[in-house]
């Protein structure tokens, strides 16, 4: 297992400034997941970690050695790229064994980790085939296989699931998981999918142009996010999010409602500026409930379904179990679980609120 080090890291494309002065430690053994939108920066820092980038400053140690301006070959790390990067006119077996034959490894060394990691990743049957015989996840799990037959201490995985359907994306996230439990390799992956993200991380890297975000646990993100673009950005439906201000009196006034204001908030000063975020799931319809709103929409998904509500220009979505019995265009009230309520400022940044309060 494999410690990867990353500090004070830059990296420059001509004049822009990709990433400047990031900080990153990736523990041994552990699932990273860098997530971001496209564009945030995730895939360069990966690429950077494999030697495919030249850094402008700072530097990145793996297993304790100084990688920063190594060559791509003796950073002792596997790559698998979003796009497959397979040898067409190779076939299974000899795509899984080229890395292993460039590195002159013997031929019964060769034959014992491409049997391997076949047996590992269900490609047994298929080692006579060629890349255009193959369906697309059996593509990709050639793909992991030559970056698991070098027995990399490290995999980097860019986006390998964004090519695939819903099925088989499902079907593959499962297999990575189960592989990372059996090898125990350090794993950094990329993705824009949160639920990629939530499900295979040890811990989850949030980025927004360049800049790392939130650094936790698939919990610390969903639940404690740092700031309103962490927790916008994590989570689907979206968190409800909903723009007021401090009133008189101590209350949190917006279009939508007006609540009393949790006791760690009562010394904000009238008029400062507040938002309300709560996630889809704690919100609560019935007659009881405090708020008026009016049903926009209902999205059905079997087991559960999503309701989007409409309050004073406020657009909400609460998910619930079952079945609704409830139509579009019609007046309902709602409520939410005040206990899971989230708190940010003017800034956006996350305000602790441990002590709650009661609608």
């Amino acid at each position: 297992m494999t410690r990867v080090h990353i500090q004070d890291l830059g990296i420059r494309f001509g004049k822009h400034e990709v990433i400047q002065g990031l900080d990153l430690d990736v523990h041994s053994g552990e699932f990273l997941v860098l997530l971001g939108p496209s564009g945030c920066g995730k895939s360069t820092l990966l690429h950077t970690i494999a030697g495919l980038n030249p850094v402008s400053a700072g530097s990145i140690h793996i297993g304790g050695q100084d990688m920063t301006h190594a060559e791509p070959s003796r950073r002792g790390v596997g790559m698998v790229f979003q796009s497959y990067a397979l040898y067409p006119t190779m076939t299974v077996k000899e795509n899984l064994a080229f890395p292993l034959k460039m590195a002159k490894t013997p031929k019964a060394e060769l034959e014992k980790r491409v049997a391997a990691a076949a047996g590992m990743l269900q490609l047994t049957a298929l080692l006579d085939r060629r890349p255009g015989q193959l369906s697309g996840g059996q593509r990709q799990r050639v793909a992991i296989g030559r970056a698991v037959v070098r027995e990399a201490k490290v995999l980097l995985l860019d986006e390998p699931l964004s090519n695939l359907d819903a099925k088989l994306r499902t079907d593959l996230r499962r297999e990575l998981k189960t592989l990372h439990g059996r090898l125990g390799n350090t794993m950094i992956y990329v993705t824009h999918d949160q639920v990629e993200a939530m499900t295979l991380a040890t811990r989850i890297v949030v980025m927004h142009q360049g800049v790392i975000q939130q650094v936790g646990t698939p919990a610390e993100v969903y639940d404690r996010p740092k700031n309103l673009r962490v927790a916008g950005f994590v989570g689907s439906p979206a968190i409800n999010r909903i723009d007021g201000r401090v009133g008189e009196a101590g209350q949190f006034v917006s279009p939508a409602l007006a609540l009393p204001l949790p006791a760690a908030l009562a010394s904000r000063q009238p008029g400062e500026a507040l938002t309300l975020a709560v996630r889809p799931e704690h919100l609560r319809l019935g007659a009881d409930q405090p708020f008026a709103a009016e049903i926009q929409l209902v999205e059905p998904l079997g087991n559960q379904h999503v309701v989007w509500l409409g309050s004073a220009g406020a657009t909400l979505s609460a998910v619930l179990p079952g079945q609704p019995a409830v139509a579009e265009g019609a007046a309902l009230r709602f409520g939410f679980d005040a206990a899971k309520a989230l708190w940010f400022d003017a800034a956006g940044e996350r305000i602790e609120a441990s002590a709650q309060f009661s609608l």
